[in-house]
């Protein structure tokens, strides 16, 4: 048992969802979206990097001692799978670390809406899954990679960094890849899947200009694409996604967008209210990609795409602040929790009564 197994273990027996460690300030753990202290003495240097490069092993201690930054993935036993970040700070080393649930919760365990699975089965094009660091994107992917495993005969390439959730073959194939000690980088991992007989491309992360470009191609050619980007709504997506690219590139991009993306789902986590039993709970937006989104995205005008969310109702569309206010009047969540996380911040004031005056 390494030894710093005693601070995973208390992780879990609690319920936290992250362990903050960093030289000369106390071991801290995040419980229901707030950081608190697990003890008071700080952690030394000796003890901090003990504990580190003993469950990440020399090589990638080295590479972390050079570079100053690693990601990988550790496992305490079957049970509990952490991301790990580590890092240098000003104070010294530092760490993060990520509890990754062993067991893939299926999408109707999750409460995302039904439409989401269609997503699974479709033969190409691009899906991206959106929200905040934390929000829960890797989760929902998870449960969407699991749903056609289980459903679907299909070949599927995970390119992540590091591997999060471990899949088993089950009716389909899936072959897990990890940046950097399988492919360079997520856009090399990308590139290799398209003669590695895939289906179904699972990006980890598209935070880089090559990799977004990569993936357009990819879904252009009939691979389904999976991906992920920190916005938190669909109209932010689009954005993003052509703002990447040089000026003189982006009429041809959004072109190749309103062609190759099927569907955006954004999701933001909140915290529920003790009434409903506390912890946290995920609302979704959904834009799924008709005709009248196409030309909207191909047009540039994104501020439109509100008005297609909230017209799709029919096809299973959902505007954000939408699936706030349910959740809301369901009394899941606090009015201010519904302030804090809403796009149009006026729909939620009147509701605040005494808390408006903090604001």
């Amino acid at each position: 048992m390494a030894y710093i197994d005693q601070f995973f273990q208390f992780l879990v027996e609690h319920g936290a969802s992250d362990l903050h460690l960093g030289e000369n300030q106390p071991p801290k753990m995040r419980l229901h979206g707030t950081i608190i202290p697990i003890r008071e003495t700080p952690l030394s240097h000796k003890e901090l990097a003990g504990m580190m490069e003993e469950i990440c092993g020399p090589k990638k201690w080295a590479r972390f001692m050079e570079s100053g930054d690693l990601d990988f993935a550790y496992e305490m036993n079957e049970d509990s799978r952490f991301r790990c970040n580590y890092l240098k700070q000003t104070s010294g080393l530092g760490c993060v670390f990520r509890l990754i649930p062993t067991k893939i919760l299926s999408l109707d365990q999750l409460g995302v809406p039904p439409v989401v699975k269609e997503f699974g089965h479709m033969k190409g094009g691009l899906v991206l899954v959106t929200g905040p660091t934390g929000s829960g994107k890797s989760t929902t992917l998870a449960a969407l990679i699991d749903y056609i495993n289980t459903n679907f005969n299909r070949h599927i390439i995970t390119v992540e960094e590091p591997i999060e959730f471990v899949h088993s073959n089950k009716r389909s194939i899936i072959t897990q890849r990890e940046v950097p000690d399988h492919c360079a980088s997520f856009a090399q991992g990308l590139k290799a899947s398209l003669r590695e007989d895939s289906d179904i491309v699972l990006v980890g992360e598209m935070r880089d200009l090559e990799t977004i470009q990569l993936a357009l191609t990819a879904a252009e050619t009939g691979l389904l694409v999976f991906g992920t980007l920190h916005t938190n709504n669909a109209r932010k997506t689009v954005d993003r996604m052509v703002d990447v690219f040089p000026s003189d590139q982006q009429a041809q991009v959004r072109t190749m967008l309103s062609n190759s993306l099927r569907g955006v789902v954004a999701q933001l986590l909140l915290k529920k209210t003790q009434e409903s039993g506390g912890g946290r709970m995920a609302v979704n937006e959904i834009l799924v990609v008709n005709s009248a989104a196409a030309a909207i995205i191909r047009e540039g005008a994104t501020q439109k795409m509100q008005d297609v969310i909230i017209g799709g109702k029919g096809q299973g569309m959902q505007f954000m602040d939408d699936a706030i206010w349910t959740a809301m009047q369901q009394g899941k969540v606090s009015p201010m929790e519904a302030y804090m996380k809403a796009i149009d911040k006026n729909r939620f004031r009147v509701f605040l009564g005494k808390d408006a005056n903090v604001l």
